[in-house]
């Protein structure tokens, strides 16, 4: 059995941290916001069996635990900086968490955002991620900032979360739709 400490170093230990000032190994992390800049947060939880199903794919659960984060952050505007992972797990399995480790900094690479810290500890399987961005003030994208006639804009196919979802309880009609060829179950990121 893993301990915490060996588990981090082996999967989530990444080279020096770049944006932050001090990333995994104190008891906190420090980040310096650009000059003029303000810090957006946001945090999202997925729980084994309310969020994604028992014995999902690890590199897939990895890149959708940041996707989720990474489009908050677009979604507000923010340019992503880093971000911190807590993970219960029931038991450390080095082939899942090599596996969930890849994906996740495949994801996180692409967009230049470090881990900069987080937990673990052993219980069921739930991940819950807090992303770190910036912007200039005032450019925030807010919803209460909408008004009547605005644009709004999207990215993919409404419904395709549903869609996937359809398909693997085997609801009738749900193959069908998904015989496109398209991948519903790796969540993109798109900024």
């Amino acid at each position: 059995m893993l301990s915490e400490f060996d588990l981090i170093a082996e999967y989530f230990n990444r080279p020096r941290p770049v944006r932050a000032t001090l990333g995994i190994g104190d008891d906190c992390a420090l980040l310096t916001p650009g000059a003029g800049m303000q810090t957006a947060i946001s945090s999202d939880m997925l729980v084994e069996g309310r969020h994604f199903f028992a014995g999902a794919d690890p590199r897939r659960l990895g890149h959708k635990s940041l996707a989720v984060n990474l489009s908050d952050l677009a979604a507000m505007g923010a340019r992503p900086v880093g971000f911190t992972l807590a993970l219960a797990l029931p038991s450390a399995e080095r082939a899942w968490l090599a596996e969930f480790s890849a994906g996740l900094f495949a994801l996180a690479d692409a967009h230049g955002c470090e881990l900069i810290g987080g937990d673990t500890t052993k219980g069921p399987l739930n991940i819950c991620i807090t992303i770190f961005g910036e912007l200039a003030p005032g450019e925030a994208l807010r919803r209460d900032a909408a008004q009547p006639g605005d644009d709004i804009w999207i990215s993919g196919t409404l419904g395709d979360a549903r869609l996937a979802l359809a398909a693997c309880l085997r609801e009738p009609g749900a193959g069908e739709e998904l015989a496109r060829g398209e991948d519903f179950a790796a969540a993109a990121a798109r900024l």
